[in-house]
C-alpha cells in the first residue's frame, strides 16, 4: 500500500478505477471459491457463530448515525468473512484472503467517501443472508455464486458513493 520511489522516498499507493474494478473481479472469484469450500466443510458451531455475527450486522441497520453504521459494518463484515474462512479449514486460503481483505479495506477507505458502505448496509446484509443460507444448506455452488456477487458488488457501491459524494461537493 506504499509505493517506494528509488532515490526519492515513498508515497501512499493510489489505484485508478479500472484497477479497483479488476481487483474486485479477482477478489470475488477467490472469495467465492472459499465460500464454496466452506459450504462443504463447515461445522454446526461455526454456522452458529456466523449467525451471531449476521444478527449484529442486522442490528446496525437501525442506527441513524452513518458513522456508527460504517464503522460497525467494516468491523463486523470482516468478522463475517473471517468466520467463513475458518469454515474452509484451509490456512493457506485464510492467509491469502487476509492480505486481499487488507487491500480491499484500503481501497474502500481511500475513495474519499466519508462513511464508506454506510449507504449500502441493507443490500450488503441481504447478500450476507444469501451467503449464510447457502452455507447452512451446504450448497457449494450457491455459496460460491452468492459470495462472488457480493464481493464484485462492492465496485457498484464504490461508484455510487463516490458519485454521491462528488455531487454533494459540487452543489
Amino acid at each position: 500500500m506504499i509505493d517506494v520511489l528509488p532515490q526519492v522516498g515513498s508515497k501512499v499507493a493510489t489505484y485508478d478505477l479500472r484497477e479497483v474494478e479488476d481487483f474486485y473481479q479477482m477478489f470475488g472469484g477467490f472469495e467465492g471459491s472459499i465460500a464454496g469450500i466452506a459450504a462443504t466443510r463447515r461445522t454446526e458451531e461455526q454456522l452458529l457463530e456466523l449467525d451471531l455475527i449476521s444478527q449484529r450486522v442486522g442490528q446496525l441497520r437501525t442506527d441513524k448515525d452513518a458513522g456508527v453504521r460504517a464503522r460497525g459494518y467494516r468491523v463486523l463484515n470482516r468478522r463475517f468473512h473471517e468466520a467463513i474462512h475458518l469454515m474452509a479449514h484451509s490456512r493457506i486460503m485464510a492467509e491469502t484472503s487476509r492480505k486481499m481483505w487488507d487491500l480491499s479495506d484500503f481501497l474502500i477507505n481511500t475513495t474519499g467517501v466519508p462513511q464508506p458502505l454506510s449507504s449500502a448496509l441493507n443490500e450488503r446484509h441481504d447478500d450476507h443472508e444469501e451467503i449464510r443460507a447457502a452455507l447452512h444448506a451446504g450448497d457449494q455452488a450457491a455459496a460460491r455464486a452468492a459470495m462472488e456477487r457480493h464481493i464484485i458488488g462492492t465496485v457498484v457501491v464504490i461508484h455510487a458513493e463516490t458519485a454521491s459524494t462528488a455531487a454533494l461537493r459540487n452543489s
